[in-house]
């Protein structure tokens, strides 16, 4: 579904303080129970949102990710943001590692004037995208393909990434938990990502603000661990006294349109 301003807001309101009755949300934002119904039916039915009798809750799993197609709809415009934000501080002529997820993926389509840049990558959707730039050199690690979401993981991804060093290990997260605690879905990927890390002499994390006080099951990191975060609005606390404590740069991504 396309979401418009207020059922983006209804989900942020839904995400900062589940759950939420159907009173509650009506009266925050000014309409009518009718209206609120209408516009639950809708997420409801495409997975955003999870009902119970007189609300409605964000849906809870520390062990299954949303579907990808589905991820793909949430926070576009965040996630459009946050890539530009980050490939432009990407320089010319560098190599990154670029792992899973969908923001990591917007980025990718926003590099597409860059130059000499030398990109590797478990992720298919990446190297069909950045493969037909002219100046950019792709290369795909091996192991198993998920069927989901086009990501490669397994131990022989984990071999692979090994060989490299890079510039920048540019990856996502499913969630980050007020611990600090960077968590993720797939213990596969989850150790993918662990050696992007190790292997990176930048780490930068993509996250929109949905990710914070998001649970998941397996532990990738923790927010100290990375360099510099870049995400669509300011982390509330107590992320921000963390990415202080962490010395972690964190780079609020320009929210005005842009055009090109």
């Amino acid at each position: 579904m396309n979401l418009n301003p207020r059922h983006t807001q209804l989900l942020d309101a839904v995400r900062a303080s589940s759950p939420q009755t159907i009173e509650a949300l009506a009266e925050r934002f000014g309409v009518t129970l009718q209206t609120v119904r209408r516009d639950v039916k809708r997420l409801v039915e495409a997975g955003l949102l999870s009902r119970f009798h007189g609300g409605v809750r964000q849906p809870v799993s520390t062990t299954e990710n949303i579907a990808y197609r589905q991820r793909q709809r949430m926070s576009s415009q965040a996630k459009i943001c946050i890539a530009r934000a980050v490939a432009s501080r990407v320089p010319n002529g560098c190599s990154l590692i670029m792992n899973i997820g969908t923001t990591i993926e917007a980025v990718a389509h926003e590099l597409r004037h860059h130059q000499g840049l030398r990109v590797i990558t478990n992720n298919l959707h990446i190297a069909s995208v950045m493969s037909t730039y002219p100046d950019c050199e792709v290369i795909v690690a091996g192991g198993q393909v998920r069927s989901g979401d086009q990501g490669i993981v397994g131990e022989a991804t984990v071999d692979f990434m090994r060989q490299f060093k890079v510039d920048i290990g540019l990856i996502g997260i499913s969630g980050i938990e007020a611990d600090g605690t960077l968590r993720d879905f797939d213990y596969r990927e989850v150790k993918v990502a662990r050696t992007i890390v190790e292997h990176s002499r930048e780490v930068w994390l993509a996250a929109d603000h949905s990710k914070f006080n998001r649970s998941a099951m397996v532990e990738l990191a923790r927010l100290d661990d990375i360099d510099v975060l870049f995400t669509d609005q300011p982390p509330p606390s107590p992320f921000d006294e963390q990415l202080a404590l962490g010395n972690v740069k964190c780079v609020l991504c320009d929210t005005e349109p842009n055009t090109d």
